[in-house]
């Protein structure tokens, strides 16, 4: 092995896994929400926020829209 290597002459090319990586962001989440998430993460073993991003990701592929129903004002 050498002491030295000489990187200069290498070619650069884009990281194929730039994309794969995660942003994080800040979001205020309800407490029920944090532990029903919780929960489900222990009994899957996983990290619970790493579960929520499965989740997240899994509407995003079954492109699953939510569904709001706001009650009516009776004014």
């Amino acid at each position: 092995m050498k002491a030295e290597y000489d990187f200069s002459k290498m070619k650069s090319r884009k990281n194929p896994y730039a994309t794969k990586l995660k942003k994080p962001v800040s979001m205020r989440l309800s407490e029920d929400v944090i532990e029903y998430f919780k929960e489900m993460a222990v009994e899957a073993g996983v990290p619970y926020q790493s579960l929520i991003n499965l989740y997240l990701r899994d509407c995003v592929m079954t492109h699953r829209k939510v569904q709001i129903a706001w009650p009516l004002d009776k004014a």
